[in-house]
């Protein structure tokens, strides 16, 4: 089950982002936004939403919101221990879910262009790149996928 994160859940939300991210410091050359975001103010929004598993760790999160017409993926995150275990796609496919509750055609996402795993499995999720530009001294890449 996908429920919305509390503040209690905010140090695990936090090692989550820490552990996901580490492997593309390096790459990228400091920590990407996710590692940095300001998920205590994120929580209080209403934007984050967890999966636990059956003893009830935290295995993955999701960040989202309404922007526009569309529905904004700013952040998502698995354990690695949760790795091949189809977190990721349930907390997408939970977004989505969640986008075409509110009558919303779209979700739109970007990516740094380092992190090439997630540059080969948006598309294979229905997503298509729109867009690549510098922001913030990142290098993302932008998709979306169209819900209707």
């Amino acid at each position: 089950m996908i429920i919305q994160a509390q503040i209690d859940d905010l140090a695990a939300i936090k090692q989550c982002a820490e552990l996901a991210y580490a492997p593309y410091v390096a790459a990228i050359g400091r920590k990407p936004a996710p590692m940095v975001a300001d998920f205590a103010k994120l929580i209080f929004e209403k934007k984050v939403h967890i999966k636990k598993d059956g003893e009830q760790n935290l295995t993955g999160f999701i960040v989202f919101y309404p922007q526009s017409d569309v529905m904004h993926l700013e952040n998502i995150a698995v354990m690695p221990f949760a790795h091949g275990m189809g977190i990721g796609r349930q907390l997408m496919r939970y977004c989505e879910e969640q986008a075409i509750a509110l009558g919303l055609n779209s979700i739109e996402l970007y990516t740094n262009e380092k992190m090439s795993a997630n540059l080969a499995i948006y598309p294979k999720l229905g997503y298509l790149e729109t867009d690549r530009r510098i922001e913030d001294g990142f290098h993302r890449v932008y998709f979306r996928k169209q819900l209707v």
